[in-house]
């Protein structure tokens, strides 16, 4: 092979590896769990900025994904933000990916678990060399996790230099669930029965008579998760926060709407920004319309929107 054809080659391989310099690591939770996640760092050598990401609800992966859906979303978000010089972690909750086994039983998951989980992993992230300040992003249920998170951190003294909502619901959870209970249970006697149960989580207390309808979503196991969900309302752990806060919703949204938004921005507008991204979904990708919106959750193809990293980037930059 001529020579300087191979040292191209070489130095062109080794500028991928380089750039990519991502690092699996572990933690081992305080209940002696081993948890996993994504460390990507910017190719040239320093100290960046750090953002953290954290997954939404159900069995999203670090990188956005579930069993049935792989659009990327989290890690091309990751990458673009690299891109621009700023580092990101990102992590599978337990019970998902790589972290399944930290869970042995569904009974055994609170909402706390995935909120405290966050708080070690940032706990373990100070301790690196290459990361300078670190912003907390939480997308869907992850904001939330995220909102509470933050604020543990910052009662524990451990410093966070801002907080990232994107796509966050705005309102509890059991106010959305009745809401999407309503869309989807004509029967307005079992509408009924599932407002009772939902009250009665909300006051704290597992119920045993859900109707056969309804034990699906329910089952006794998955009440305590509930119980411990239920008990957080966004707007307040927001209000909570005495740092710059960046709220982001794309107004193709299908899943959390512009009221969620605007709930959030208002519950603490004297530290917070809200930008609207026109035509990002909720897996953050750019859609025209309803059949490329339902197809982007299912298209790794499809890049996350570039607004949605400039505008965290201004955020993080200044």
């Amino acid at each position: 092979m001529n020579k300087s054809l191979y040292t191209l080659i070489f130095l062109f391989s080794f500028s991928l590896i380089f750039a990519q310099k991502e690092q699996e690591i572990t933690l081992k939770t305080k209940d002696n769990k081993t948890l996993y996640g994504t460390l990507l760092l910017p190719k040239k050598k320093g100290v960046f900025d750090l953002v953290v990401i954290i997954p939404g609800s159900g069995p999203t992966d670090r990188d956005g994904n579930n069993p049935l859906m792989k659009n990327n979303s989290l890690k091309y978000l990751a990458e673009g933000l690299a891109k621009e010089k700023i580092a990101s972690f990102r992590f599978d909750k337990r019970g998902i990916g790589k972290s399944k086994d930290a869970i042995t039983s569904e009974k055994e998951l609170r909402f706390d678990t995935y909120v405290n989980d966050v708080v070690q992993w940032v706990e373990l992230l100070t301790q690196n060399p290459h990361i300078n300040k670190i912003y907390i992003a939480g997308h869907s249920e992850g904001s939330l996790i995220g909102m509470i998170a933050t604020n543990t951190l910052i009662e524990k003294g451990i410093p966070v230099a801002g907080f990232i909502s994107v796509a966050g619901a705005g309102k509890p959870a059991d106010e959305i669930l009745k809401t999407q209970l309503a869309k989807n249970i004509p029967d307005t006697i079992l509408l009924n029965k599932s407002y009772a149960i939902i009250d009665e989580l909300k006051r704290g207390k597992t119920v045993n008579d859900a109707p056969k309808e309804l034990y699906t979503l329910f089952r006794p196991s998955v009440q305590p998760y509930m119980v411990s969900w239920f008990a957080y309302n966004p707007q307040e752990e927001l209000k909570k926060l005495n740092i710059p806060i960046l709220i982001l919703q794309g107004d193709a949204d299908l899943q959390v709407s512009a009221e969620d938004t605007q709930l959030l921005y208002e519950s603490n507008e004297q530290n917070a920004k809200l930008v609207e991204i026109d035509k990002m979904n909720h897996v953050l990708k750019i859609v025209n319309n309803l059949e490329e919106n339902q197809a982007s959750y299912s298209n790794p193809d499809l890049p996350v929107s570039k607004a949605l990293i400039d505008s965290i980037i201004k955020f993080i930059k200044g």
